[in-house]
């Protein structure tokens, strides 16, 4: 790292292009900056000196879209700051390639599905044009499927490393991780053996919530409530008397899995009910009418059926209960073909018979139609719009069915752990603060542990056998757990330790479990997995806690509150000291930007058309925390921008100012009140900027500094070019270039982290080294010249000069027109103000004499007399 404000060697000679442009600079400094290391994380480092960013890995499912710039460029400027304040920065990027998108996108890119039954062929190729219709998909082995997803990924990985290289990331692409590979499988799976031992870990047979399109279990965390039509059917139970008791239901098709009737304790109408047995309407079982708070009476008829599973409060009711499990949905979302021990009664059994087998679609339409013609339902269904759950990334509504699965402990069913997991978020800063509240009402609100378990293919195999008793019955209270030295392994492929393939589920063997873990499981241990936890303790010592997490709001449920909840059981301690929380993108009718949506812009279309530094620009505009409308007139306000950058660097490095002329503490060549008045903004401006860094505001530091910025070139600039080129002596000559090489120096760092190519290019003309390793420029050199020094004289001679020039385009002259006389007239205070910058004023506006009149109002320009226009003689 260079010298806080002189920056790097200089070259022999300052060499500026005649025409500098932004074409082709992000592949010419992007190959230089990874041809000379300039982002490699030093791991020869003491804790003290790190930065470490645990960069959230994108999805691997085919494409970026804007919202991947927006959030990572945000990521990066933090990043980069970090770095010239002195930081060893451990910038990372990983890609999320296990789960289910992966899945998906290889099903549709090939044109096959998995299928566990099928034979692996070490010689398959998928076709070369996949089939139109999913029934037509070649079915593949477990193996094949595995191979097939491993190598799209890779080609995506190499796609989007192109694209954030082209953004100008600063990552350390020496540090990449897949969250599939040997690496993160072992540590996905060591982790998950550590919770196990610890009890923090456990297998259950329970109600879960169920995909039927994807055949998997879902997590609370991926659910999404989507409003859909429905209705209410108002249909009897009838007494042991023949008294109907009417409930209300959207769900009529789960009449055969009715184990019970609830109504509220205080509700007088059912109380006389409470104890009693009921029928229910044409499958005719009995069930008991009971008593529970949660039981709304203001809703439909205040009594509601209770399904073995309609819903989450259904399982609220079933186990607070004791209720029995009566399940009649099967995992593929079809009405079990067996007719249940249950249904005793003939004409019931003729029923189920009726919707064995059907969809739940189907099985609704049938069970109405047999209520209608049995004269049962209770007037006209009554039509609503209600929120139902979904998987984030299904299609169809989720069921509700028994299934064993594995889960980690989340504060869900516990209270001394959930108020530690919410102590743990108050160890993390959450920029802007007001996020911590999502993170702590996600915890208030769980109703159950982590369930991390699925019944997908390519993912993180979760690491158990089970023995086989003699009657080939699975012991699934004693599972067989690997040696931490065979990690990763797989149990569908390989053999239970103490045990060859032969024994596979033979009686007296073993079976493997065939699940896999939620991609989350492995994601949440992302600053493990990078930072070397369990394989070199030194090292992860020196990242671990991480001082940032950034990452999208919408994943605080999953990504964030995962991640605590193993930083918690792994090490007792939050993962992360800050958590930099970005907002979404908006398309033009405010709506989220998402693939799934169709409503996304592809990166490559606005890189080529504005280039890098000007998407940066508009992402890094937007705060952390703030949903942001994608914006074309920003990008083209950023490339405006970086072009004046170049221009106007070229301008002043052509008027002779060289590094020799940056000061750095003796200030005395800086003589001029307009060129103090300049370097006193300018350290204020390092200051703000400074202070707006440290609290995670870079939008701030940006809009600081391109305001001074434009003040330098359109006012500063313009006003002292006479005495640049030595117009007014010597000594005038060197004040000025001091003033202009300073504040260029300055003004190239301030700007790095965010228009990283064009600061560079500059560089380069009057530099060795990089700009992005020279330190954050600070005010304390600019302390001498700023001494005593009027900040406002700048921008007071800037308006008079304003004022002049409207004049003349008043006038419709040119602007190097001759004034004559003028006059200005302003406060006593600016009267002052200008006479520090008169000498540049009359030089600049090309006028012989401006007088200056005090009175109480404005600034204003008046009288001024201009020389006559030149007159082009006729040929």
């Amino acid at each position: 790292m260079a010298d806080d404000n002189l920056g790097t060697d200089t070259p022999a000679t300052v060499s500026v292009p005649d025409k500098p442009g932004l074409e082709g600079l992000e592949a010419k400094l992007s190959e230089r900056w990874r041809g000379e290391g300039t982002y490699t994380f030093d791991p020869d480092t003491t804790r003290a000196s790190v930065y470490s960013i645990d960069t959230p890995p994108p999805t691997a499912s085919g494409s970026l879209h804007v919202g991947h710039m927006f959030s990572y460029t945000q990521t990066d400027v933090l990043a980069r700051y970090q770095r010239m304040k002195g930081k060893n920065v451990f910038y990372p990027m990983g890609w999320d390639d296990n789960g289910l998108p992966t899945e998906r996108r290889v099903q549709n890119y090939y044109g096959v599905r998995c299928d566990p039954k099928v034979a692996y062929d070490p010689t398959y190729q998928p076709p070369a044009q996949p089939a139109k219709n999913q029934r037509d998909w070649d079915a593949v082995s477990r193996r094949n499927f595995i191979e097939l997803c491993e190598q799209l990924a890779v080609e995506d990985e190499k796609v989007f490393e192109h694209l954030f290289t082209t953004l100008g990331l600063s990552v350390d692409w020496n540090l990449t991780y897949r969250t599939i590979d040997d690496v993160s499988r072992s540590v996905s799976q060591r982790a998950f053996l550590k919770n196990l031992t610890a009890g923090d870990a456990y297998l259950s047979e329970a109600p879960t919530l169920w995909d039927v399109t994807f055949r998997t279990a879902v997590a609370q965390a991926e659910l999404e409530d989507r409003e859909m039509p429905g209705a209410y059917y108002r249909l009897p139970f009838f007494a042991a008397d023949g008294t109907k008791i009417f409930i209300e239901t959207t769900r009529p098709e789960l009449l055969p899995a009715c184990a019970a009737l609830v109504a509220h304790p205080d509700d007088e109408r059912y109380q006389p009910l409470f104890g009693q047995k009921v029928t229910s309407p044409i499958f005719g079982v009995e069930v008991e009418v009971r008593a529970h708070e949660l039981a709304k009476p203001d809703k439909g008829a205040g009594i509601a059926m209770v399904c073995t599973f309609g819903d989450l409060t259904d399982v609220t009711w079933w186990r607070e209960l004791q209720l029995p499990t009566r399940a009649v949905i099967g995992r593929d979302g079809r009405v079990l073909s067996d007719t249940p021990d249950w249904i005793t009664t003939e004409t019931g059994r003729e029923a189920y018979a009726a919707i064995a087998g059907k969809t739940v679609f189907s099985t609704k339409e049938s069970v109405v139609k047999m209520l209608a013609e049995a004269e049962l339902l209770d007037g006209e269904p009554k039509k609503i719009q209600h929120p139902v759950n979904f998987y984030e990334k299904g299609d169809k509504p989720l069921e509700i069915v028994s299934s064993r699965q594995w889960y980690i402990r989340n504060g869900g069913r516990d209270e001394e752990r959930r108020e530690r997991l919410i102590a743990r978020g108050k160890e993390i800063n959450f920029h802007p603060d007001f996020m911590r509240s999502r993170y702590e009402n996600w915890i208030s609100g769980l109703n159950g542990d982590w369930l991390v378990s699925r019944q997908r293919f390519f993912g993180v195999p979760i690491p158990v056998w089970y023995g086989l008793d003699e009657a080939g019955e699975p012991d699934y209270e004693n599972p067989i757990l690997p040696s931490d030295d065979a990690l990763p392994v797989d149990p569908a492929a390989e053999a239970a330790p103490g045990f060859d393939e032969s024994q596979r589920n033979q009686p007296g063997g073993f079976i493997g479990d065939a699940d896999v873990l939620d991609t989350w499981a492995t994601s949440s241990l992302t600053p493990q997995i990078i930072g070397r936890w369990s394989r070199d303790d030194s090292f992860f010592e020196k990242v671990y806690p991480f001082d940032l997490r950034p990452q999208g709001h919408d994943i605080i449920r999953t990504w964030l509150f995962s991640t605590a909840v193993r930083g918690d059981a792994l090490h007792g301690s939050a993962p992360w000291k800050n958590a930099a929380i970005s907002g979404w993108i908006l398309d033009p009718d405010r709506k989220k930007m998402s693939k799934s949506k169709g409503n996304v812009v592809v990166p490559t279309e606005v890189l080529e058309s504005f280039g890098a530094d000007a998407v940066r620009y508009w992402a890094a505009s937007a705060k952390l925390g703030a949903d942001t409308a994608y914006e074309i007139a920003q990008m083209k306000i950023g490339r405006r921008l970086a072009i004046k950058i170049l221009n106007a660097s070229k301008f002043v490095l052509n008027l002779g100012a060289t590094e020799a002329d940056v000061i750095s503490g003796d200030a005395s060549v800086v003589t001029n009140g307009l060129d103090k008045s300049l370097l006193a903004r300018l350290a204020t401006v390092l200051d703000d900027a400074n202070r707006a860094f440290d609290a995670y505001d870079y939008a701030r530091a940006l809009s600081i500094t391109e305001s001074f910025f434009w003040s330098f070139t359109d006012d500063f600039v313009e006003l002292v070019k006479d005495r640049a080129y030595g117009g007014r002596g010597e000594a005038e000559q060197k004040s000025v270039l001091a003033a202009l090489a300073t504040t260029l120096d300055s003004v190239l760092r301030l700007f790095a982290p965010f228009l990283p190519f064009a600061t560079e290019e500059v560089w380069s003309w009057w530099r060795a080294g990089s700009v992005h390793q020279s330190a954050w420029p600070t005010s304390g050199h600019l302390s001498a010249a700023a001494a005593g020094a009027d900040a406002g004289v700048l921008p007071t001679v800037g308006v008079a000069l304003g004022g002049i020039r409207k004049a003349k385009s008043e006038a419709k002259v040119k602007q190097r027109t001759e004034v004559l006389s003028g006059t200005i007239s302003a406060p006593a205070a600016q009267l002052e103000q200008l006479r520090q910058g008169l000498g540049d004023l009359l030089a600049a506006s090309n006028a012989r004499d401006l007088q200056l009149s005090e009175h109480g109002g404005e600034l204003t320009v008046h009288d001024v007399e201009l020389a006559a226009p030149e007159v082009v003689p006729a040929d």
